[in-house]
């Protein structure tokens, strides 16, 4: 894999964080694309988008840290601290989800705050959040990180030693994981904007996003490979993750929001006949 694409000098462009950058400049330029053609002010998702970028990345860290609380023991700065007590610099270990719920909450509050249509907002964000799955798992690819389990399928894959995929599974073929889940992002991004064309009400992307991303995560993590302090329980040999317990909430609230949406606009359609 190439977790380094380049190096300027002592500098090093490592793929992930790249990607990662890539992933959240071409989400925003999509998103402030799409708030034009629906009225809204773009300088407003630029605000939002800040807010996005840093509550993602802290959010990502917390869950991280909260699942792996062994590791940093008795060096508790390291999880906040850019200059890691081994000598590393930069903060190695993020967990996507906790990313996408910490900027929900605090994209939704800042919404509230400044009194901004929060339901028609997220739907002009999704396919954002789609392509930014798509970018950036690719970068997860080349660093050799999120990676899956052993398997014999043919497209299965050796990663070298040097990574976190080869180091733990070492001269083994796994699944490639990262490209499961780049895949579902795309297929996230390019179904949220057919929805778009027959969009029903304010949240109907977002419906459809927590519906479509925990389905397609609940699936691709039984062939990820996780921790036993990422498990939450183990049904017959197939261990549930923490994701996946997260990816079933989105799912039923995601069918909830639809439903409950259909059951208004219904009752208004039946109100308006009867008048």
């Amino acid at each position: 894999m190439y977790p380094t694409l380049f190096k300027i000098g002592s500098l090093e462009i490592h793929s992930y964080g790249l990607l990662l950058a890539l992933s959240f400049l071409f989400g925003i330029i999509l998103a402030t694309y799409r708030a034009k053609k629906q009225g809204v002010n773009p300088d407003k998702i630029m605000d939002l988008s800040i807010i996005i970028v840093i509550s993602a990345i802290l959010g990502s860290r917390f869950l991280y840290v909260i699942a792996h609380l062994e590791e940093f023991r008795g060096h508790w700065l390291d999880t906040i601290n850019p200059f890691q007590s081994n000598g590393q610099i930069g903060i190695a270990g993020l967990t996507m989800l906790g990313g996408f719920i910490a900027s929900l909450l605090f994209g939704i509050l800042y919404l509230y705050i400044k009194k901004l249509p929060i339901l028609k907002i997220c739907d002009i964000l999704v396919p954002s959040v789609g392509l930014g799955i798509f970018i950036t798992r690719i970068g997860c690819f080349l660093n050799g990180c999120c990676y899956g389990v052993p398997t014999n399928v043919p497209w299965g894959m050796i990663f070298p030693p040097e990574c976190a995929a080869g180091y733990h599974f070492t001269g083994i073929s796994i699944h490639p994981a990262q490209l499961y889940s780049s895949f579902y992002g795309l297929v996230i991004f390019v179904a949220t904007l057919l929805l778009d064309r027959k969009k029903k009400f304010d949240g109907y992307l977002l419906s459809w996003f927590l519906i479509l991303y925990g389905i397609s995560r609940l699936t691709v993590d039984f062939f990820r490979y996780y921790e036993d302090s990422m498990v939450l329980f183990t049904i017959g040999d197939n261990p549930i993750s923490l994701n996946q317990g997260i990816s079933f909430i989105m799912i039923i609230a995601g069918v909830a929001m639809i439903v409950y949406h259909l059951i208004r606009i219904n009752r208004k359609k039946v109100a308006q006949d009867l008048d």
